[in-house]
Order: C-alpha cells, then sequence, then structure tokens
C-alpha cells in the first residue's frame, strides 16, 4: 500500500520573473562564451606564431601577409639547435634551480605558515605583518647590499648564491597561512591533546591536508625561477652555469638574424613549463582556489 510520504513528489520549475525575457539567459551565456573564446585566442595567438615560426625558413618568420602554416615544415630546426648551442646544459641548470628551489620554498614557506596560523605566541600578528611587508619591497631597492654578500662569502658564480637567496620568500608563507586558516583549529587541538607535538601536526595532519596550495606553490615557484634572467645574469658567469634564459640571450646575439633558430629555441624553453602546467592545472586551481577563504 502506498502512502503519502511514499509517493514521488515533483517539484515544479521556478517561474520566471516578469521582466525577464525568454532566452536572455542563453543569450548572456553565448556572448560570455565567446568572449571568453576571444581572451583565450588573444592570449594563445602569441604562442601559435612562435610554434609556427620555429618550423620555417629565417626568410618566411617575418613575410607579410603571416603565413600561421608553413609551406613547408622544417623540423630539422629542432636537430640543429642543439649543435649550435649547449642547450641541454641550459635546461638542466634551469631545471636543477628550478627544482630545487621550488622544494625549499614549499618546504620552509609551509613550515613558517604553520607557525603564524596555528601556533599562538606574542607578537605573532605583528611579525607576520612585517614579514608579509616585504613583499612591498622592490628588489632592485637590496639588489646590491645581496650581491655584495655573496661576493663576501665567496658565493657568486655558484648556484648556492641563487638558490639562497629564492629558497626563502614571503608570498609563499602568505599562501600557505591563507590555506592553514581554513582548516579548523579544533583539529590541531585534538591533537594536542592526543599528544602529538607541534612537529607532528605540522608532518602529519598539516601537510597531507594541503596538498593543493603546495602544489600552488611549487607550480608557481617553479614557473618564477625558470623564468629569472636577472638573478643568473648577476650572479652567474661561466658559461657551464648559466640557465636556458641566459644561453637564449646569448644565442639571440650571436644569431640575431637566424629568426626561426631563435623561435625554436623559445619554444624549447616554454615547453617544460607547459607540460608542468597540463599535469598540475588541477592542483593548482584547487589551491588558489582555496587559499582564500579565509583571511
Amino acid at each position: 500500500m502506498t502512502t503519502l510520504q511514499d509517493a514521488p513528489q515533483t517539484v515544479a520549475p521556478p517561474e520566471p520573473s516578469p521582466g525577464a525575457r525568454p532566452g536572455a539567459g542563453v543569450a548572456r551565456t553565448v556572448l560570455a562564451y565567446a568572449a571568453l573564446g576571444a581572451a583565450t585566442l588573444l592570449v594563445l595567438l602569441p604562442l601559435v606564431w612562435m610554434v609556427s615560426s620555429a618550423l620555417k625558413r629565417d626568410n618566411e618568420v617575418f613575410a607579410i601577409p603571416v603565413e600561421w602554416i608553413p609551406r613547408e615544415f622544417r623540423w630539422s630546426n629542432f636537430v640543429e639547435i642543439w649543435d649550435r648551442v649547449p642547450l641541454l646544459t641550459y635546461l638542466g641548470n634551469s631545471a636543477f634551480l628550478s627544482v630545487t628551489i621550488a622544494f625549499l620554498q614549499v618546504l620552509t614557506g609551509s613550515f613558517a605558515a604553520y607557525g603564524f596560523a596555528k601556533v599562538r605566541f606574542p607578537g605573532r600578528d605583528a611579525l607576520f605583518l612585517a614579514y608579509i611587508a616585504t613583499i612591498a619591497v622592490p628588489w632592485q631597492a637590496y639588489m646590491v647590499p645581496q650581491y655584495i654578500m655573496m661576493q663576501r662569502a665567496e658565493l657568486t658564480n655558484t648556484f648556492w648564491s641563487i638558490i639562497l637567496l629564492q629558497a626563502f620568500g614571503a608570498f609563499g608563507v602568505f599562501l600557505m597561512r591563507q590555506y592553514y586558516m581554513s582548516i579548523p583549529d579544533d583539529l590541531c587541538e585534538a591533537a594536542r591533546i592526543d599528544g602529538l607535538s607541534e612537529y607532528g601536526i605540522y608532518r602529519r595532519i598539516m601537510l597531507p591536508l594541503s596538498k593543493p596550495a603546495l602544489a600552488s606553490l611549487a607550480l608557481l615557484t617553479f614557473v618564477s625561477t625558470w623564468n629569472d634572467y636577472m638573478g643568473p645574469f648577476i650572479y652567474l658567469t661561466s658559461n657551464e652555469l648559466w640557465t636556458v634564459q641566459l644561453g637564449l640571450r646569448s644565442f639571440v646575439g650571436q644569431y640575431e638574424a637566424e629568426y626561426a633558430m631563435i623561435m625554436t629555441g623559445a619554444v624549447l624553453s616554454v615547453l617544460p613549463i607547459l607540460v608542468i602546467f597540463l599535469f598540475g592545472q588541477r592542483y593548482f586551481i584547487r589551491g588558489i582556489a582555496t587559499s582564500g577563504l579565509k583571511g
């Protein structure tokens, strides 16, 4: 026997507002997607032109009108460039610095952020504000004192100068603290009652829960270090220590008329970042979206 509670219930669709016109919502959606598509096309246009130019001859790169599809795909450009410059060495140096600095940034940033977010001590908020305020100080203001310090420590022309100066960052602490503030304090209090130390809470609770934020910080730091030009330009003088950015700038100076080969080097320098973004975009979006839940 079917009762009133067991009978299926239908929900009436919401009535449209008196001033709403049929199809207005669909039109707004179409316009929004069209605007996003146009913006995406504008962003990708330089990248498409760079890839297209890397597969052309030198005299075809700046041809007017622009030929987006090369007449003849010169895949040999991606083979010849390895013989022109030690590109493998440059890519290896950039990869080593980017991975090392990203790892240290994640380690130091997350650890300091845990102290600022979950550990109570006198002057915590004032110290955090003072530390975050360093983001507003331009690097050019303390560039010379940093170089003098590295020179007196005899660390110039070594990877240590780049690693030590970039292994700690206020932005990483800020990003991770914002994420940790979204984690309930009751979870940490329960862990303290169970006998876990602050290090244990950080390692066993906070780190596993903050994987999206950690991935976002690692990705941002990797890209920033990979694209850094001024730091390696100031501290690294030996050709064997050059990063891919320094190597490409030197290549442009030597072969300034070989535009196709220059674009080939640019494509190869951007390729690792694209691959990392494709694999880490899900964690990156989650980390950025959830880091601003609490201030």
